[in-house]
């Protein structure tokens, strides 16, 4: 066990959600506090007098003046090889795909390429205090490889995986049914739970899959009980229009995932702009998640998420940059578009609010079990990441 080290700074962390144990029970506040790390874990949090009482008396201690220390941010849907595409103006989503993201995505071919991307996009989050991130690979196993690799180096907690495409895109970037199973099961073996490192099923969204594809994407999640699942939802409404269109036998949208087995408590859906309640009672009866991409949504005209029906129906609600839609890796520029977001529908969001979304928001729509200060999965236990940033 390695020598305890302590940290002495203005603290702020998140205990929950304010919508539902209020604003005063939702967080806590140390103007003087003290965190106390130790084997990569948190010991001790709280007023600095009171934890360094604690503690042996030569404890290594550390000063940030005129500085906040927050527990790290967490980014619940962004896509990794649009780093440098990021804000390509002047369409909405369906043209916004083929005219820029499919073209950038085609570079990923080459696993250098996708390598030195990974590491600019990696620092990039860590700049912006992230340091847990919910991640869109390619279709490319590769370069899904090598940015589990370049992760894995600086010890982030990344959720990632393989695009599965196989219609309705070039096919440079089309994978089959089969080779999209066979390449996400080796990338599981591979990297799930290889350090801090997690797995998850990524279908691009309904229109890009076949069905026989999203049978072997529900496959994946029956067989491996513990990985994740990520894919986009009602963003634009051309989009669900042709959703409509491809699966005339659901009942709308979400009800085509609901039908391929991918709901479920660790499956998180991006954007969810335009549902009605009978879809929120869905992702709320099934533990799903979804992740509020305000910078996104307003770049791409995509329409604004309505946050007080996901908290009426209870459902665990998250915060996404969407990079490269989105037009920053910050999530603090994200919480300040999804305050005019909500400020344009008549609702008001909190600063603690914003702040639990895209903090501890981000563990509990992925289905982790929260106790203290100390994150849990159903199998391991997982440590906040911690990070410095000025001090309003």
């Amino acid at each position: 066990m390695t020598q305890p080290k302590a940290y002495r700074a203005a603290i702020l962390h998140s205990l929950g959600d304010p919508a539902r144990v209020g604003l005063e029970a939702s967080h806590a506040y140390y103007p003087d506090g003290v965190l106390v790390v130790a084997d990569g874990h948190v010991r001790d949090i709280g007023p600095a007098e009171e934890v360094l009482a604690r503690q042996p008396a030569d404890i290594e201690l550390v000063r940030f003046e005129h500085k906040l220390i927050t527990s790290g941010f967490v980014d619940t849907h962004i896509h990794f090889p649009q780093t440098e595409m990021i804000a390509s103006y002047g369409e909405q989503l369906l043209d916004w795909l083929n005219n820029y993201t499919f073209p950038e995505e085609r570079k990923f071919a080459d696993p250098d390429h996708a390598r030195r991307v990974a590491g600019l996009f990696l620092d990039e989050l860590l700049r912006n205090g992230t340091t847990t991130a919910m991640v869109f690979g390619t279709v490319h196993k590769a370069a899904v490889d090598a940015f589990f690799s370049e992760s894995d180096q600086r010890n982030m907690r990344m959720i990632a995986g393989k695009v599965l495409m196989d219609r309705h895109a070039p096919d440079y970037l089309l994978d089959t049914p089969e080779s999209g199973y066979a390449d996400s099961k080796e990338l599981i073996e591979r990297w799930h739970n290889q350090g801090r490192q997690l797995y998850a099923v990524t279908p691009r969204f309904a229109p890009t899959s076949t069905p026989e594809q999203l049978t072997l994407a529900g496959r994946l999640l029956a067989e491996y009980d513990d990985v994740y699942m990520q894919t986009h939802l009602s963003e634009n409404r051309k989009e669900i229009e042709w959703v409509a269109e491809l699966f005339p036998e659901q009942n709308g949208y979400l009800d085509v995932y609901d039908h391929f087995g991918l709901l479920g408590e660790r499956s998180i859906f991006a954007h969810a702009v335009h549902l009605d309640d009978h879809e929120c009672e869905r992702l709320h009866g099934t533990g799903s998640g979804v992740s509020f991409c305000a910078t996104s949504n307003l770049f791409l005209g995509s329409g604004l998420f309505n946050l007080a029906r996901f908290e009426r129906h209870g459902v665990n609600v998250s915060l996404g940059t969407d990079v490269g839609a989105g037009t920053s890796f910050s999530l603090l520029q994200t919480m300040n578009e999804a305050y005019k977001v909500l400020q344009l529908q008549q609702q008001k969001l909190h600063p603690l609010k914003a702040f639990y979304l895209a903090t501890l928001g981000g563990p509990r729509a992925c289905g982790w079990r929260i106790a203290s200060v100390i994150w849990r999965s159903a199998r391991r236990r997982i440590s906040w990441c911690w990070t410095c940033t000025p001090h309003p």
